[in-house]
């Protein structure tokens, strides 16, 4: 049973078996079918390696089983080799190996895949890497705490934009609706004269003797010009105290409702121009702090290191484990792949640095097992590999990345809208694609003839294949590679994993043959 099986389902390493298990289903029925089964029934539909070495307990029920699944796609050649020294340093391997790589076998485009350590809990390492960790966590925690401030702060932005582009609404139908010049005159006795309160406001005035009329007449005069306010006053048939009164009222009001129409447009500009700083200013966090949250990530111990037999509390030792992946240039769409994979049990020498006393780093004594493997691949089965190691490690990012985006989806398209005013446009979720729906054309009647016709050239195409137009577009089986392509380009791999290995032995003096 291998705990990898499921994350290489679900990154597309599956079997002949699992392929016809997949066809019948999408994307995403398909995660939730790799979920539901066990890890023995996941087992049997990935495509993986099995090898003498992989794991070396028995698995549980079953008794002693000599080939395990490693957790790797079948390679075409592995070489394995095991160095065991407390006299040097073994970290050379890995930078040998590297540069042997790159310089020699000419491959220039690596990948880091894996890179985690742990430690025991008593050595002077595991103190010393705490201590760092420590720091890191210090500098994300206040980090945290600003975005979360920051984030929370937008939600009350956004509110204020959307109030003010309701008011707004009201003033741009201000000459065109007299609803909104009734709904502009009601704000105006309300928040501006103190409705009732104030005993010189429209409805203050309105309880006095002679000045009954007056709100019918303010709320049913529409004037929109302060000069214009005479001459529509002056043509109604009522006392000169009441027209003396309503004048004055309209003209404040038109007065107001011109001086605060720009104030609101003024503020509803500030406001977005805010509302995009304050947004620049989170994404800045957001970046400042994923190094850290990196960081943290690989200075973490590893768990299934700390209950591993090799690493004991009361000794100095560690367990490091690190990979990478090594491509050379395509010919005819096939990489030459080589995956290089490093785990030392060591005994870390903290010393103190000549340049940096104050700082101790570890040279690293004790044993390293190093694995080559040589495929050949596609880009698309390289990203598959890269997307199934990144998958099986917790990713942080997505913590703060997915907090944010959920943030972002609460506060609705009023965000993406004002934004995109200020040139700073954003993609919160991206549109589901709508399946194309046949087209079904109705001919009347001559439906029954043309179905007729119909249905005779589809026997005769049945009996006799017609070629296919030549297009610009390759077809699925036109872009396969060829098994020949694919057979070359794993030689190649072979051939120069093969000469690393063994250039590797003959450096340290080891038999070769």
């Amino acid at each position: 049973m291998s705990e990898y099986s499921k994350s290489m389902l679900k990154s597309g390493f599956v079997n002949k078996n699992g392929k016809k298990i997949k066809a019948k289903m999408s994307y995403k029925e398909w995660k939730k079918y790799v979920d539901r089964i066990s890890d023995d029934e996941a087992e049997k539909l990935a495509d993986e390696e099995y090898a003498e070495e992989g794991r070396l307990e028995p698995a549980l029920g079953k008794g002693f089983e000599q080939y395990f699944s490693t957790g790797y796609p079948p390679p075409d050649k592995r070489y394995q080799l095991m160095l065991e020294s407390y006299n040097f340093s073994i970290e050379e391997m890995y930078f040998w190996i590297i540069s042997q790589l790159r310089r020699d076998q000419g491959y220039h485009t690596f990948y880091k895949i894996t890179d985690i350590f742990s430690a025991s809990e008593q050595s002077s390492f595991w103190g010393a890497a705490h201590n760092r960790l420590k720091l890191q966590q210090d500098n994300v925690s206040q980090y945290l705490v600003t975005i979360g401030k920051m984030v929370k702060d937008l939600f009350q932005i956004v509110r204020e934009l959307r109030i003010i582009d309701e008011r707004l609404e009201i003033y741009n139908n201000w000459e065109e609706l007299k609803s909104a010049d009734i709904t502009l005159k009601g704000l105006y006795i309300d928040l501006v004269e103190g409705a009732s309160k104030n005993p010189a406001s429209v409805y203050g005035l309105a309880q006095q003797v002679g000045f009954t009329i007056l709100p019918d007449l303010f709320f049913n005069t529409h004037v929109f010009k302060a000069e214009d306010v005479d001459k529509v006053v002056d043509a109604m048939k009522y006392n000169k105290a009441v027209k003396n009164v309503l004048k004055r009222k309209l003209t404040s009001y038109i007065i107001w409702k011109n001086k605060t129409d720009k104030e609101l447009k003024n503020r509803r500009r500030f406001q977005i121009k805010y509302l995009r700083q304050h947004w620049v200013v989170i994404k800045m966090y957001m970046d400042w702090i994923k190094p850290y949250l990196r960081n943290i990530k690989r200075m973490q111990m590893s768990e299934k290191h700390i209950e591993s037999v090799d690493i004991v509390s009361a000794f100095e030792n560690s367990l490091t484990e690190i990979e990478f992946m090594t491509v050379k240039p395509a010919s005819g769409g096939v990489h030459p792949v080589i995956i290089a994979s490093f785990n030392y049990r060591t005994r870390p020498e903290m010393t103190f640095q000549q340049d940096h006393y104050a700082h101790r780093g570890p040279i690293h004594v004790g044993r390293v097992k190093m694995e080559l493997r040589s495929y050949g691949w596609t880009d698309e089965e390289i990203e598959k590999y890269r997307k199934y190691r990144r998958e099986e490690s917790m990713n942080l990012f997505s913590v703060i990345d997915e907090s944010v985006k959920a943030a972002m989806e609460a506060l609705g398209d009023e965000l993406e809208r004002y934004l995109a005013e200020e040139g700073e446009p954003i993609e919160i979720s991206e549109p589901e694609k709508s399946e194309k729906k046949k087209i079904i054309r109705h001919w009347g009647i001559l439906d029954p003839f043309i179905g007729v016709v119909g249905g005779i050239w589809e026997l005769f195409t049945a009996l006799i294949p017609i070629p296919e137009r030549r297009s610009g577009k390759k077809s699925k089986s036109a872009s396969k590679p060829s098994k020949v392509k694919i057979k070359s380009a794993e030689r190649t791999a072979r051939v120069n994993m093969w000469l690393t290995y063994k250039n590797y032995k003959k450096s340290k003096r080891m038999i070769t043959w």
